[in-house]
This record gives structure tokens, sequence and C-alpha cells, in this order.
């Protein structure tokens, strides 16, 4: 059964989580996921299962932890996207992850500005937000679209508004370190402006070689910020989760704060329905990490889900995906010395029947890995990969 958003704030999965999500201005209604078709006794064989990037899962806690709370709402009852929402925020509350929600990494102009998508299988409906400032749980903000207006995005100031008026609190999303890794990128851009450059790089990875594009080998290590040789921080960190129910409800949902040092009002695909994630409640769901642009322009989580609808299993629908961003990327300045794209995209799958896989362009080594959690508990799996080497060979 649906839970409402006010239960949800009391569901003891969250509280473990040491967060809850905002409670709803007074004057609006609680609304539940609407028109909530019941499932078909017995058209799913399988069990509970969530798939998710693995943004922090092996060195920070918080990753791990949101998972499980994902998982363990699920098992109780919840609806698969109420629960997923819960188990991302997790990170994108935490103060020590700078790929998504508070300490996200800004853009050129110092500001933090999220994204986020979800979609929800039964139902057929979808939310997302865009260029979200001010606001932590982009997430949770692309649900109370979905759940309290006929809309699917809104964006910029337009999207804090509601915010503010569904209930969420406002606060200053760049941290300490975040504003000092800001204040880093910006000095070490001319060597002849006014800014003095930082006498000391920061510790963290570094790229080897001193390459500018951050090392596939940080890239996928679970830390998702990386450092080149001027101490300078970059990160494409995003999370993907999705989930499917015993009786085989699906959910997805996709939050970001972005390619670091971006263009002011730059989207990538987290927020695009099609490319950040897509679901069909038939089928399965699919979403992804990485460059945003190269999944923009292929529209892959929507070709991965149509691939599980022709019959392909969660695998080769993505590496399906992953050929199409090989054969689209033929720009120069995005291709590798072997005329391969020197950048990588991860694909998190998963089918109605509880069938699951990881796959990217790149799995460069043992570190490139993405979470499961089913009956057999939370843990790392790899990444199954298209191309050899790595996307800087």
């Amino acid at each position: 059964m649906s839970i409402s958003r006010r239960d949800f704030i009391g569901a003891g999965a969250a509280a473990a989580a040491g967060v809850t999500l905002p409670k709803l201005a007074g004057a609006m209604p609680v609304i539940t996921v609407r028109e909530r078709s019941e499932p078909v006794v017995g058209a799913f064989a399988g069990r509970p299962v969530i798939v998710s990037a693995a943004n922090g899962f092996d060195k920070d806690p918080g990753g791990k932890q949101g998972i499980r709370v994902a998982y363990e709402m699920l098992t109780r009852g919840s609806d698969p996207l109420d629960a997923i929402v819960a188990g991302v925020q997790v990170v994108e509350l935490n103060p020590n992850d700078q790929s998504v929600g508070l300490a996200g990494l800004p853009n050129e102009e110092g500001v933090v500005q999220l994204d986020a998508s979800c979609m929800h299988g039964p139902t057929k409906r979808a939310g997302s937000v865009g260029c979200l400032e001010d606001v932590a749980e982009a997430a949770a903000v692309a649900k109370a679209i979905m759940d309290h207006t006929d809309h699917i995005m809104l964006v910029g100031a337009g999207a804090k508004k509601f915010a503010i008026e569904m209930g969420f609190k406002t606060q200053n999303l760049l941290t300490e370190q975040s504003r000092r890794d800001w204040l880093r990128w910006k000095a070490k851009l001319n060597p002849s402006d006014n800014w003095l450059d930082p006498v000391d790089p920061p510790p963290g990875p570094t790229a080897p070689g001193g390459a500018k594009r951050p090392s596939p080998e940080d890239q996928y290590s679970g830390v998702h910020v990386y450092r080149d040789s001027s101490g300078v921080a970059h990160t494409y960190g995003t999370i993907n989760m999705n989930a499917v129910t015993a009786t085989g409800d699906i959910a997805s949902v996709t939050t970001t704060s972005g390619l670091s040092w971006k263009i002011p009002g730059r989207l990538g695909d987290s927020p695009i329905l099609g490319a950040g994630l897509y679901v069909d409640g038939d089928v399965g769901a699919a979403g992804s990490t990485g460059r945003g642009e190269a999944n923009l322009y292929n529209l892959s989580s929507y070709l991965i889900v149509e691939e599980l609808r022709r019959g392909k299993n969660p695998k080769d629908a993505g590496l399906e995906a992953c050929r199409r961003i090989k054969a689209s990327t033929v720009e120069k300045r995005l291709l590798n010395s072997r005329g391969e794209p020197n950048f990588n995209v991860n694909f998190y799958v998963l089918n109605k029947r509880g069938e699951y896989a990881g796959v990217g362009l790149y799995a460069p080594n043992a570190s490139s890995q993405f979470a499961v959690c089913d009956d057999k508990g939370p843990r790392l799996e790899r990444i199954e990969a298209l191309l050899p080497g790595s996307p800087t060979d």
C-alpha cells in the first residue's frame, strides 16, 4: 500500500537515518501517490531488490545506510518511490558528500544548483526539478511536484518558490569545504589574474600524471570527488536508485548537484525523463551517472527500458545503450588515443522480475562497482564494461 507523506515523515527507517522529510504546508492536503493500482497477486515471483550508484558506499557509511533505509522501508510495505527518495536523501543531507544535495560542488559562480527526477511505475507519473537552489532535498521536491501538481518539471526560481510553499526549509548549500574548493578552482583558472594561488593542495585523491580530467581510477572509487594535479576538485557525482517490490511495483529516482563548475543554468541528464532515468511499470527501470551530455544526446535510459521490453536482460540492454553512446561520440575533443570516448557513463538497470545489472562504457578497476540490496543485505557488485581499459588510455 502507498503511504502518505505524513506517514513517511514518521517512518522509522528515515528516523534511523537521522533525517526527516519536511512537513508540508498546513494548507495542503495529505496526498498519497495518486490512483495507486492494486498489485495483481501472483504476478511477480521475485523478491524486493534495490540497485543504486555506489556513492560513498565503501568509504562513507551514509551511502550504505541510504540503500539499507530504502530496502527496510520497501520490505515493510512502503511505496517503492517513497522508499528510494528516503534512501537518496540520506546522502543528499550528508555534508561530507560533495556530489549531491548539501555540500555539492557549485557552478562557476559559486552557487550550488541541484537537479533531480523521479518516476513511479504503478501510476505512470513523474516529477522533476532543475537548477534548484537553497533546498537540499531535491529528490523529495521532484516527488512533491509529481504529487501536488499537474506538471512534471519546475526549474530555477519557480522550483525554489514551490519547494518553500511545500514546507521545505531553505539553507546555504555551500559548505565551507565546497566554498574553499570553488575558490581554489577560480584561482587556478588564469595564472595572470589577481587571485593568488592557494599554497597547499587539500588532501584527497589526485589524478595521476597531472591529467586535468579526473582519473577513472578515482572517478568510480566511491569517493566521487577527484582532484587534479593542482588540487582542484571535480565531480560528475550523481545518485540513481531503482527499486522493485515483491509484487512487481517499480520506481526510480535520480539526484545530483551536477557537473562541478558548470555554467549557471546548465541541466545535465539527471532531471530529464528518458535520459537521467526512465520507468515503465510493466517492464523495468534504468538510470545513469557520468557524462550527462552524452546521455542526453542518446536518451539512453529510455533506450534501455525499450530493450528490456524487447526481451533483453538488464546487462545486454544496458550495454546496447553504451554502444549507442560510443557510436554517437565523434568529436575529436571527446575521443582518447584509441578513438573511443574519453569519459564514462554508468547505467543501473532493473526489470520487473527483479533481475538487475550495472553497466558502463568502462570499468577500469576493482572499484568500478554499484550498490545492491535484497534479502542478502546491502553490498557492492562489479560494473560490466563495454570497452577495455579506461577513458584516458
